[in-house]
């Protein structure tokens, strides 16, 4: 191995340990601990949605702020800033049972974790096109499902000694020792406008049709990605002879994301991103009412296994689109998408914690979070016909399919 793939080796990995402090530990610990907050520390049915709203309030909020950001070195700083903010609202966490001070962690989290996925992502994807590397994020992207894998295991072997408060507080340990090696390997940005074959790095925005089409498909995925991602531990253990297996789905559902952006990228190649966009969506949609509509602990692993393998790759196919249109900043059109999923993810995890309070169950925001997915698997539909029609962008933008 030279030089320059070591190089490169340690910029891919200090991304992936950044996703893993970031959706692993700040983010989706919440998912694998709330069944065991509610038993230990009092945690009501609708509280837990509420929550999980606030998180993804502070995760919109985040979106909106790197929207106004055109600075590399500010992104870089602000980058390293969401690392130390990850850690801090991990530990809160486990500081006090006052739903207002988790609410308070829930909001630093996913402030931090915008700044993880966006403008982490953003320096990753910049350095990357600088340095004559494929643009793709497949590899970069492997750290959402390993980190809620890895969380999920971390969770359920920590849960045979340790109480719930004591087990933020490990994770918050963790997430510490993760920050390092992801602090350190990755360069600061390079703010020259030349990328590192010479040639001149221009963006070429999309045109308004499939801009505000891509953002309505997206805020589709959001809804439907982050009621499985919040609720499908307690929804799982809630059925009947599933008590204590909703961990061992979640985990199924972290190990199948792991490889997804990877082969979605591949996917992507033969067949288009929007073609690929289209399929992974409809995969997730089916895939979200599984664990509702099936029978049992297979019924709920094929889900997990359908939704863990689809939505890492959206999120992964729609970042690389958003990259390739803004190549000198990603984090541009990344923010606006992550506005518009970011919306999506507030509104339907306080709607299902509202219906699971009033039914007993999780059952109804499944349905609904199935259904909405639909509606965006039309979109990304409609997008692919768009640009055959040569809608997509300007002139001169790069064709995706």
């Amino acid at each position: 191995m030279n030089d320059e793939d070591r190089q490169r080796l340690k910029v891919l990995t200090a991304g992936i340990l950044g996703l893993l402090l970031f959706l692993g530990i700040a983010r989706f610990s919440y998912t694998p601990l709330l069944p065991l907050m509610r038993e230990q520390a009092g945690l009501g049915v609708a509280a837990g949605g509420w929550l999980a709203a606030i998180n993804y309030a502070g995760y919109l909020s985040g979106a909106l702020l790197a929207m106004t950001i055109s600075s590399l070195a500010l992104k870089d700083r602000l980058y390293r800033a969401s690392m130390v903010l990850a850690v801090a609202s991990t530990v809160l966490m486990g500081l006090s049972t006052s739903e207002l001070v988790w609410a308070v962690s829930r909001f630093a989290a996913g402030l931090s974790t915008a700044g993880g996925m966006l403008l982490g992502s953003g320096l990753i994807m910049n350095w990357l096109m600088r340095n004559r590397h494929r643009s793709e994020l497949g590899i970069h992207f492997s750290g959402i499902g390993l980190g809620i894998a890895g969380v999920s295991a971390v969770v359920a072997l920590l849960s045979l000694w340790l109480d719930w408060r004591t087990q933020w507080f490990a994770l918050a340990a963790l997430g510490a020792l993760v920050a390092i090696p992801a602090w350190r390997w990755l360069p600061r940005p390079d703010v020259t406008p030349l990328a590192g074959s010479g040639a001149h790095m221009q963006d070429k925005p999309p045109g308004r049709v499939f801009l505000l089409l891509m953002m309505l498909a997206y805020f589709c995925a959001g809804a439907g990605f982050v009621v499985s991602a919040t609720f499908m531990v307690a929804q799982v253990g809630s059925l009947p002879g599933m008590a204590g297996k909703g961990a061992l789905v979640f985990l199924v559902a972290g190990v199948a994301a792991a490889p997804a952006c990877i082969v979605w990228d591949l996917i992507a190649r033969r067949i288009g991103q929007l073609q690929a966009l289209t399929l992974a969506s409809g995969l997730q949609a089916f895939g979200i009412l599984l664990p509702v509509i099936g029978d049992g602990l297979l019924a709920a692993l094929a889900g997990a296994v359908l939704f863990g393998g689809t939505f890492a790759g959206i999120v992964s196919l729609v970042m690389a689109m958003a990259g390739r249109f803004y190549p000198t900043r990603p984090a541009k059109l990344m923010s606006k998408l992550t506005a518009a999923y970011g919306v999506a993810q507030i509104g339907a995890p306080a709607i299902t914690g509202l219906l699971a309070g009033q039914q007993g169950s999780y059952a109804a925001g499944f349905y609904l979070a199935s259904g909405v997915m639909v509606v965006g698997t039309l979109l990304f539909g409609v997008l692919w016909l768009v640009e055959r029609a040569g809608g997509a962008a300007p002139a001169g933008t790069p064709r995706t399919a």
